[in-house]
């Protein structure tokens, strides 16, 4: 699920995947005007980007829950052929075995906010000194960001749950400016002007800039570690509901935790 370079949850740091900025949570960037009076980005438009981010994810919970159905039969035992993973998963989006499905749907609806703690200022300060385009103010959170509520947004209409997820978005969150592709379809040649992933965000590893001050890596780390215990048990939650007859859900679950499902699960 999460080997060093080709497991599911890295399969968006791939091509054609890496450039797609809301496969990151990229691109949400934004300074109230009390910090850059003529920010080239409205608060309106930079949720407007993180809504994007996190609508790839529901879409991703969604089609995982679908995808779990294949790993068990009618009365809930474990299929092994769709369950083996003596051979590797291709992370390629074409049909193939349940569970290589159900991985790579969860993976790549996951990389996006892990990404979104790395990249924000959700749960970070900012550097000493003055507080604008190169060190943007820090939410320094400790919570799981409540818009991130997947699985109960992937049962909602998209009206509905973007309205939701809107509303619980702070007026100073920001992710940083990268040269991919975003929502609008439009590639910035640069982020001049704008919060930068890599000069001001990003803490993607210990040396970054902002991944020097204070404890901001480790709050990060935490932050996503936080986030994905969230995810699964609410991954393991929608299975238990949505395929109660004869333990189907709780056989999934079993299937997806164990390298011989066939054997392990009765």
């Amino acid at each position: 699920m999460a080997d060093a370079h080709a497991g599911a949850i890295n399969a968006n740091d791939h091509p054609p995947y890496f450039d797609v900025g809301p496969l990151h949570c990229d691109n949400a960037d934004y300074l109230a005007p009390r910090y850059a009076s003529d920010y080239p980005r409205t608060r309106d438009e930079a949720t407007t980007e993180l809504l994007a981010c996190i609508r790839t994810s529901v879409t991703r919970f969604r089609n995982a829950a679908e995808a779990a159905d294949g790993l068990v039969d009618a009365d809930g035992k474990v299929r092994a052929d769709q369950s083996d993973l003596s051979s590797r998963c291709a992370w390629d989006g074409k049909p193939g075995r349940a569970k290589c499905a159900v991985l790579e749907q969860l993976g790549r609806g996951w990389h996006q906010i892990e990404d979104f703690y790395s990249h924000s200022n959700w749960s970070d300060r900012p550097a000493p000194g003055p507080v604008g385009l190169d060190n943007p103010p820090g939410l320094e959170r400790t919570d799981v960001a409540p818009f991130l509520d997947i699985r109960r947004y992937s049962a909602m209409k998209d009206a509905d749950w973007t309205r939701d997820a809107r509303e619980r978005i702070p007026a100073d969150l920001a992710t940083g400016c990268y040269t991919d592709i975003d929502s609008t379809g439009v590639k910035p040649a640069d982020c001049d002007g704008r919060v930068s992933h890599n000069r001001a965000l990003n803490k993607d590893t210990t040396g970054s800039a902002r991944s020097r001050t204070g404890d901001n890596f480790r709050h990060a780390t935490a932050g996503a570690t936080a986030e994905i215990t969230r995810q699964w048990n609410d991954f393991k939650a929608e299975l238990l509901a949505k395929y109660p007859d004869h333990r189907r859900g709780a056989q999934m679950v079993c299937a997806l935790v164990h390298d011989e499902p066939a054997g392990a699960c009765p």
